[in-house]
């Protein structure tokens, strides 16, 4: 749901002053639809205008934005307003004299004595402020710049090449890494020579933003940056993922069981392959074991499951380095993914192991730009065919599928094997899709909207996310028909996806960070915990911000009260990766549950409702070797689902610490349990001429020093 919102967010900096120009850029989604734009006036006293549009998905940011530069490169003042993609007030202002920057924005102010060149970094803005750094970054010594309120930037040129315009022009252009904002780099397209700026975005397997009459170089573009970012991708994954060759024994563990709920006593957990081969009592005899781990009596559990996620190739290791092993991909370009799921099985990503769902939706304005779109039955069978015989176990329908043939199209899908999930098709209430034949509901508006709608209630635009703030707390759960409806849920086996982390934007105030993210905002790099205060919605007053604040509690109890009833719960993030799932937690938690059921709802129920039962959700001997090692008892806190020491997966152990110090993150445990290798083992992997397996040794050597 998310995942848009990074469109608009952007940096400033300075460039010098120059000829006024104009330029404009067309945001085209992956299907050649133009979604967006931004128009950009340059005058020539240095101050630079900017109107940038983006709609998708029934919402998206509107901005109009100016910043001025100074002739010895310094941003001297930037402005945008406006409102951001849900919908809230954007009105930022920042203000440069002399040594002297000061900032304020509806959530945070500041100031700070500064010397030198820096650039102020928006909390939203457009792309053109992307631009003014491509122009600094490349003047400035070692091509970096410090940034305010902190940090520095970096810029690296990965690629050039020359392209062809739409009426035969050309140009040459070069690919840009930025890296020192956000926990994954940005790539980007700049004009080459002196004092180069912004050419063009490439989002791959969602949408391109290219100068007016260059979209036609947005394939090879693509490719290009592909090839460059795979490349990065391969070298993060050999210097993060150590290889288990032979036979690995982790020791002396404390087994959670999925089943039970409960922590078994230790036991030793036998690996070959990427399987589990044996649990035994902790200190059986030990037959030619070729690497150990000590668990030191640490908790271990099965992989976790995020049940909504939509992956791309950075995902991975803030997955991984937070216990989530699996991931169900609830909507995505279809090519894009196939890509990446044959770069995980071959070793090249850093990523958990997904499994996908097919995305279904039809054709209107608010249409979301992923898998396939389509008018009518035969069109939906299409698809549906690709998507079973590319092995997708799951179909998920969006907001603007046509309803005149959902009931035939779920019964299409079953008939193909396929679970049924997704949103509700406007105009119809979600008990409708129950009767229709759905599986599954994603987020818990999508469930408490069967109380708000009429069938000409338009829920393809911010009213999905409107009216339940704006209704649910008046709502009283005791009554008929929401015992009726749960008790139809709970009889049905309706799986719930209720994604309460990412929900909680509905209740945030402007400048207090919000309550998925408090447990982990300390940790995150300084630009990062900034966003985290950034209101989402437009709150208009205490009276609104009580009345959302009520809802969104209800809606935390709401499915307390549908797990307490039998209604199956499971745990998606439709957030940021990995971090928003211990959330998750937290809050199904906050809704009642035990911290033992809430670790079997990411476990088991994970592993239920993707169909992977038979080698995932539980530690056992023939499965998966998907195991978590934890500090502290997440059994009886649910914080300590955090503090992950090590993870194994795929034949691989993995340490959150080496991924966290790459991302920046401030690590959640001190100390992790260490690969000791039997020395046949490390000639093993040292012989043959096997570079590569060698790196990896000295890496994790490394990381035991």
């Amino acid at each position: 749901m998310k995942r848009l919102a990074v469109l608009p967010l952007a940096l400033a900096a300075a460039f010098a002053a120059q000829a006024a120009t104009s330029t404009k850029y067309l945001i085209i989604s992956e299907s050649g639809k133009q979604i967006g734009e931004q128009a950009v006036e340059r005058q020539d006293d240095g101050l630079t205008k900017v109107r940038f549009i983006f709609k998708n998905n029934g919402r998206g940011p509107e901005l109009a934005e100016q910043f001025r530069m100074g002739a010895d490169g310094v941003m001297t003042e930037y402005s945008v307003k406006g409102n951001s993609t849900f919908g809230a007030v954007v009105d930022e202002r920042f203000e440069r004299k002399g040594d002297q920057a000061e900032w304020k924005s509806t959530s945070e102010q500041g100031k700070k004595a500064v010397s030198g060149p820096a650039g102020y970094l928006p909390l939203n803005g457009s792309f053109e402020t992307v631009s003014a750094y491509i122009t600094a970054l490349d003047a400035a010594p070692g091509h970096k710049m410090a940034l305010l309120p902190s940090g520095t930037l970096s810029q690296t040129v990965l690629d050039t090449l020359e392209v062809n315009g739409d009426g035969g022009q050309k140009q040459s252009v070069q690919l840009l890494a930025q890296t020192g904002v956000g926990l994954s780099p940005s790539f980007y397209w700049a004009t080459t020579g002196a004092k180069p700026r912004l050419f063009g975005v490439i989002i791959p397997g969602f949408a391109n933003m290219l100068e007016e009459g260059w979209q036609g170089a947005a394939p090879v573009l693509a490719a290009r940056q592909k090839q460059a970012e795979s490349k990065m991708l391969e070298d993060l994954a050999a210097k993060l993922q150590h290889p288990l060759t032979g036979l690995t024994l982790v020791r002396n563990a404390r087994v959670f069981d999925s089943d039970k709920a409960t922590v078994g006593a230790p036991s030793d957990i036998y690996v070959l392959r990427g399987r589990i081969t044996a649990v035994l009592p902790a200190g059986s005899p030990v037959r030619g074991a070729d690497n150990t781990i000590d668990a030191g009596g640490r908790i271990v559990l099965p992989g976790l499951f995020d049940m909504h996620g939509h992956v791309d190739r950075w995902s991975g290791a803030l997955n991984m380095s937070t216990g989530v092993t699996s991931v169900r991909d609830m909507g995505n370009d279809n090519k894009q993914l196939q890509a990446m799921l044959d770069e995980t099985a071959a070793g090249k990503l850093l990523a958990p192991q997904v499994v996908p769902a097919g995305f279904l939706e039809g054709e209107s304005p608010f249409s979301a730009m992923n898998g396939f779109t389509i008018k009518d039955l035969p069109g939906a069978k299409d698809a549906i065919d690709w998507y079973a015989e590319h092995g997708y176990p799951q179909l998920k329908i969006y907001n603007s599928f046509p309803k005149a043939i959902l009931k035939d199209t779920v019964t299409y899908a079953h008939s193909r094997g396929m679970r049924v999930s997704g949103h509700i098709p406007a105009g119809l209430r979600a008990q409708e899709a129950l009767d229709a034949g759905y599986d599954e509901i994603q987020h818990i508006n999508q469930v408490l909207l069967n109380f708000l709608v009429k069938p000409d209630t338009e829920t393809r635009n911010l009213n999905r996310f409107l009216l339940p703030a704006e209704k649910v707390a008046g709502m009283d759960f005791s009554t008929k028909p929401f015992k009726d409806f749960v008790a139809d849920l709970a009889k049905k086996q309706i799986s719930i996806d209720p994604t309460l982390s990412a929900f909680a934007f509905i209740q945030q105030k402007d400048g207090d960070v919000n309550e998925p993210y408090r447990a982990f905002a300390a940790n995150m790099p300084p630009d990062v915990a900034r966003g985290f205060a950034v209101g989402a919605m437009k709150i208009e007053g205490a009276d609104t911000l009580k009345r959302y604040q009520q809802s969104y509690a209800k809606m935390v109890e709401f499915v307390g009260i549908m797990y307490k009833a039998g209604v199956p719960i499971v745990a998606g993030t439709d957030d940021i990766p990995g971090f928003t799932l211990h959330s998750e937690l937290a809050l199904l938690v906050k809704a009642g549950l035990t911290p033992a059921q809430a670790l079997q709802v990411a476990t088991r129920n994970g592993a239920r409702y993707t169909r992977t039962s038979n080698d995932r959700g539980s530690i056992a001997a023939g499965k998966l070797a998907d195991l978590v090692l934890v500090d502290g008892d997440p059994t009886k806190d649910i914080g300590d689902v955090r503090k992950v020491a090590a993870v194994i997966t795929r034949g691989y152990v993995i340490y959150p610490q080496e991924i966290d110090t790459a991302l920046g993150v401030a690590p959640f445990v001190k100390a992790a349990p260490q690969l000791a290798r039997t020395t046949a083992a490390v000639a093993d992997m040292n012989g043959g001429g096997n570079d590569g397996a060698r790196r990896r040794i000295d890496a994790t050597a490394h990381q035991r020093d």
